[in-house]
């Protein structure tokens, strides 16, 4: 049944777990929330609970990573200028230098210095400079190292882990700006070319594409290799949404778009332009929309340029993904709608192409691009952030997203003050070939950034979950019980 205090609606079958189903180690942490979801299925008596633990109540980042950073053979966190030390978190380090703070006037007058960016410590709106972390080991000492992807148009740098005497000394890690412009709120990092190396995956100057290191020299900055035409992506630093995947199961990940999808040719040499595909879900944008910006814009100007960016003319909320969701073999889309506004869906991959030889999909909305409510009696806006991992461990994965709280401040935006709530959909294959999601409650006060962090971060065997934004960084160890 639902929380009596949750302002917003709860699926079906939620309920509160025991507080003896907390993991031994955990027992002890005060503040801890615990969200139990019973499976679907009547024969699995599965209770799956997350218990939140805050690292810490300060805004720094809307990015988090997870990576044993000093090798202790214990998961830890990544977010803003820190690390949080597994396998407690009570203990956190520095790796670049957290020098940001804030004024802050109580209701007695009195002016206080808060640490990080002003977010839900405060009373505006503020941006942090750190968007996006990933780890990756880039010079091979065996180290993981950080990657950070700053405030979009802006540099992206990676921190070199100083190893094991550095890290017991508090040695300054040193910083290595691989590239000065990544555009796009939405850029990934991962293994694109199926070498076993990741690439960073984004867009700058007008053009979609990837940027490598020279591995043999990974400090000098990274060569980006353009895939795109040119005029096939606006030079625009806020474009929403960005993926890579197999689209037409040739065996190479494509680069997924806002508008479309780019083909992975055969050969890359010579770095030749990939074949540009719309996505048939699309409809074409309003003539109105498609009218320059100027420098200083009005109301209406504004509201033309935002819809030019909003679903159904674009697939412009979060991370895109490619994968067989049904299980006919053939990859569907998964992603959010529209950033700043509504709507969570999979695209179906069709069996028969259009006349002209293109992939046709078929949408399904696990949320309305409307303020409508799912059959589960679900909604929820500003779903700027989606992962894709196997929560339960029946093989099949499933969603993570949520709500970015206060992504553009406290007003301006749909629901901006709702609660920030965090999500996992269940996929649930039927025996008549249909697929489901199913909503399930891991927290109402946390909510989404740029960025959510899956993985088996308290080492048991299960998926963790973890997520930083203005409210904070936030981790949430996976339990079960039967």
């Amino acid at each position: 049944m639902p929380i009596p205090s949750l302002k917003v609606p709860t699926p079906k079958g939620y309920f509160p777990a025991r507080a003896d189903s907390l993991a031994i180690a955990f027992a002890l942490l005060a503040n801890a929330f615990v969200f139990a979801t019973p499976t679907s299925h009547a024969a699995d008596k599965t209770i799956h609970s997350f218990t939140k633990i805050q690292l810490t109540d300060q805004f720094w980042s809307e990015g988090i990573a997870i990576a044993d950073i000093n090798r202790d053979g214990h998961v830890d966190v990544v977010s803003g200028p820190y690390w949080y030390e597994g396998p407690d978190f009570k203990k956190r380090h520095a790796f670049y230098p957290a020098t940001q703070t804030f004024q802050l006037t109580d209701h007695q007058g009195k002016r206080h210095i808060v640490p990080g960016f002003e977010g839900a410590l405060g009373k505006q709106n503020a941006y942090s400079d750190n968007f996006f972390e990933f780890t990756y080991d880039f010079n091979h000492d065996g180290w993981p190292d950080i990657l950070i992807i700053g405030f979009p148009s802006k540099e992206t740098s990676w921190y070199e882990n100083p190893g094991k005497k550095g890290l017991a000394a508090g040695t300054p890690w040193r910083r290595h700006v691989a590239f000065d412009v990544v555009n796009n709120e939405s850029p990934t990092f991962g293994d694109l070319l199926g070498t076993g190396k990741p690439a960073l995956i984004f867009m700058t100057g007008g053009y979609v594409g990837y940027a490598t290191p020279d591995w043999n020299n990974p400090a000098k900055k990274w060569t980006f290799h353009a895939v795109s035409a040119q005029g096939e992506v606006a030079d625009d630093p806020y474009i929403h949404g960005l993926g890579y995947g197999d689209v037409n199961g040739d065996g190479r990940s494509d680069i997924l778009g806002p508008d479309g999808w780019w083909e992975q040719p055969a050969s890359l040499q010579g770095d030749p332009v990939w074949k540009f595909h719309t996505w048939s879900f699309l409809q074409p944008r309003p003539e109105a929309a498609k009218v320059p910006l100027p420098d200083k814009p009005t109301e209406d100007e504004a509201a033309q340029r935002e819809q030019y960016h909003q679903w159904p003319y674009t697939l412009g909320g979060a991370q895109i993904y490619a994968y067989d969701v049904n299980g006919d073999g053939l990859p569907d889309i998964i992603s959010s709608l529209n950033a700043h506004g509504y709507g969570l869906a999979w695209f179906e991959q069709l069996p028969t192409r259009d006349r002209s030889g293109e992939i046709r999909f078929k949408p399904h909305f696990i949320l309305d691009a409307t303020p409508q409510l799912n059959k589960y009696g679900i909604q929820f806006s500003q779903l700027h952030a989606v992962a894709l991992a196997d929560i339960d461990g029946d093989g099949l994965k499933d969603i993570v997203t949520g709500k970015r709280f206060w992504a553009h401040g406290p007003d301006g935006d749909p629901q901006p003050n709702a609660p920030a709530v965090l999500y996992w959909f269940k996929l649930v294959r039927n025996a008549d070939k249909s697929v489901e999601f199913i909503p399930y409650l891991i927290d109402r006060n946390s909510g989404v950034g740029e960025q959510v962090a899956v993985g088996d971060i308290a080492g048991h065997g299960l998926s963790d979950v973890a997520v930083a934004n203005k409210n904070g960084a936030f981790f949430f160890l996976h339990t079960v019980s039967r």
